[in-house]
């Protein structure tokens, strides 16, 4: 899932223009007119079959679809996998697995690019057009998926498609990775970085599901993301139980009482604050932003000291920062009694947890069983959560992405970025493939976040600088 690109930003209350700010089209990149008529043909088609879960063989025939674009554009056909495979029940899905072989001799291992076919569902009723009819109005491509993340996947399909047309010869094997359930179950991620290993392992991946960048209403640019960690994901049951009774006789003990004491002790407690190498970086950089502000200090004071707590968590309370300086766990769901005349013999919450990089689940399972004490039962989710470590911040990827932006909008920031969400780059981090998100598409912050939500929408613009970003950082990764 891709995070709202900015999060850097206490908007101004003007009211939204009717397209992109006119200083992110100056110097606008233009692409050949044949490039631009296949990227119009691959985006529409993409953004039209509805690849949804649950709407069974249409991300298969998405995955077919662009199987059969590399296929003439001079992919093997031996390099091209279209693999089917079942995610959720109720969901069979493909994922699509392509190679572009070194020329002669590789000089290092294979670049594994990730995107996902999938996307949210939308409902016509709730769009101002149909979601799943591609909409280009005001310098924008309306759509689902036209954001997330079917751009990701076009721009970093057709970028290759064009470097091989230029006669670009790759020093090692580029592999793409385009699955079919990130916004589901993930089992597409969890697949290749396991099962498909054969065709997908890889010195590093760059993520077209993460990166991006962003600008103000008034084209004042926020800055280009470069994701090298997320948060693990993992949910917890708290579960309480009690004999239980008839309600005209009260216990002294009560399971929901009990519950509620728990998650009163929850809400109150701070898991204590740390700093990565990706979150060291990021806040130097939101610092500069933030100048003299009470939250620039309060940054400088951390990165200065990190055992200042009183500092992270100022920057902890700004609705901003929310999540970026330790672990958070918060109750979602609540469950409990069976009858409004009997006493409660069980009550239980659904409390989920974004966990720091490098942290164990079973570590925050057990600080949270101090919090709430011995009578709650806390109960991990099955599908355990994968803690994943910071990818480091490789010299040659943070220099391509580096001077793939700047082509394009020069002396934009560079920010290193720790996801509280989940993309399909924790499967691979996890089993020991670096992962960085270097998507080079950006967007109107607020106006343009709109992933998984309605009307959602891509500025024309950048799904071509997008294209010129992705050609240009392959170039010189794979030189």
């Amino acid at each position: 899932m891709r995070p709202l690109i900015a999060v850097l930003l206490v908007i101004a209350s003007t009211a939204a223009a009717a397209g992109p700010p006119p200083s992110t089209l100056q110097k606008a990149t233009k692409l050949p007119p044949q490039w631009e008529s296949t990227t119009r043909e691959i985006y529409k088609t993409a953004v039209e079959i509805p690849t949804v879960a649950g709407r069974q063989g249409e991300t298969r025939k998405l995955a077919d679809y662009l199987a059969g674009k590399l296929k003439a554009a001079g992919w093997a056909e031996s390099d091209v996998h279209v693999l089917p495979y079942a995610s959720v029940p109720g969901n069979d899905t493909a994922a699509l697995v392509a190679r572009w072989p070194a020329a002669g001799t590789p000089k290092g291992k294979p670049i594994l690019i990730l995107g996902h076919m999938d996307v949210v569902e939308a409902l016509a009723a709730d769009w101002s057009t149909d979601p799943f009819k591609l909409v280009e109005k005001d310098g924008y491509f309306y759509g689902r998926g036209t954001g997330d993340d079917k751009q990701g996947v076009v721009a970093s399909m057709v970028a290759l498609m064009k470097l091989r047309a230029s006669g670009f010869k790759p020093s090692r094997d580029i592999v793409v990775l385009y699955t079919g359930d990130e916004e589901t179950q993930g089992r597409g991620a969890e697949l290749g970085a396991t099962e498909w290993r054969k065709w997908t392992d890889a010195e590093y991946a760059l993520n077209a599901d993460a990166g991006d960048g962003a600008f103000t209403r008034g084209g004042v640019p926020l800055g280009f993301w470069l994701q090298t960690s997320e948060k693990t994901y993992q949910t917890y049951t708290f579960k309480v139980t009690n004999p239980g009774g008839h309600s005209s006789r009260p216990r002294p003990d009560n399971a929901i009482y009990e519950l509620s004491d728990a998650l009163k002790a929850l809400q109150a407690h701070r898991f204590t604050p740390a700093l990565n190498e990706t979150t060291r970086a990021y806040f130097t950089e939101r610092a500069k932003q933030e100048g003299d502000s009470a939250l620039g200090k309060a940054m400088r004071a951390w990165l200065a000291n990190p055992n200042d707590g009183a500092a992270a968590d100022l920057i902890e309370a700004s609705e901003l920062e929310v999540g970026l300086t330790r672990t958070r766990c918060v109750a979602t769901m609540l469950k409990g009694g069976h009858a409004e005349n009997a006493l409660p013999q069980l009550a239980e919450a659904t409390v989920n947890c974004r966990i720091l990089p490098g942290v164990e689940p079973k570590v925050i399972q057990a600080e949270l069983q101090q919090v709430v004490g011995p009578k709650v039962t806390i109960i991990p989710d099955a599908d355990a959560g994968r803690p994943t470590p910071v990818s480091p911040l490789r010299k040659d990827v943070v220099d391509a992405y580096t001077h793939a932006v700047h082509a394009r909008f020069p002396g934009a920031q560079i920010i290193p970025q720790m996801s509280t969400g989940a993309t399909d780059g924790l499967e691979f981090r996890a089993r020991g493939i670096p992962v960085y998100g270097v998507n080079g598409a950006w967007g109107v912050s607020p106006d343009d976040e709109r992933a998984h939500g309605r009307d959602e929408r891509l500025p024309v613009q950048a799904l071509w600088d997008n294209i010129a970003h992705w050609e240009l950082m392959m170039r010189e990764l794979a030189k």
